[in-house]
Formats: C-alpha cells, structure tokens, sequence
C-alpha cells in the first residue's frame, strides 16, 4: 500500500463500511454516481462525503469549529470542508499524516453531531 510509515492506511471499502456502522447510517448518492454521502437515516442530515474512487482519498466530515480550526494548525491534510461551510466542515486527505484512529474519531464526532438525539430513558 502506497509505502506509507503511518501504518495501516483506511481504504474506500473500510471507510464506507465504518461510517455504515454507526447508528442509523446510510449511503446515498445525490449529486452523482461517484459521491457516496453518508447520513442518518432518522433526520437525513449528512455526517459525511466521499468519492470512494478518488486517488488520493479524502473525506468530509462535519466538525465542532474550534476543533476544526485546531485541527488544520496541526495537519497539512486537514483543510476547510472542500465546498461546504469552511467554519463547519473540514476536509482530510487519508492516507498520510493523519492516524485512521483520529479519521475514525473524527467521522464518529460527525455522526454524533448530526444524529436524531435519543429520547432519555426515565
């Protein structure tokens, strides 16, 4: 793979398949056949964005703005969300500097931002 020294490198098929894991996530493909966009399927809002063929692969995710900004000081491959509101939205390119366990954190941060909030149980 690539000869990264960063480890194991998220593939397409592993980044859709962890954003499928989490609660109620679904892929859709409203802007073309490329793009997968992952969302909850309780509100439809989107948590992330990818084009699962792209070389190098990257992913939007929705981000808390102070984090986002934190963020893109300390890695080169995190930038403002590629076509979406900057302050909200970051984008990573994968497979370089940025550990898969901060991309799955982060894309768990997402999700948990725009899911249906949970009813309390008494």
């Amino acid at each position: 793979m690539g000869g990264s020294d960063y480890g194991r490198v998220m593939t397409p098929d592993a980044l859709a398949e962890f954003c499928l894991s989490l609660p109620h996530a679904i892929e859709t493909f409203p802007f073309d056949a490329e793009t997968s966009v992952f969302k909850t399927s309780g509100n439809g809002k989107i948590f992330a964005i990818t084009d699962l063929a792209s070389d190098p692969l990257s992913v939007s995710l929705k981000c808390d703005p102070e984090e986002s900004e934190a963020l893109r000081a300390e890695y080169a491959q995190i930038t403002p969300g590629y076509h979406l509101n900057k302050r909200h939205w970051v984008t990573i390119v994968l497979g370089g500097e940025v550990p898969d366990e901060l991309v799955m954190a982060l894309i768990r941060e997402s999700h948990a931002l725009v899911r249906p909030k949970e009813p309390r149980q008494p």
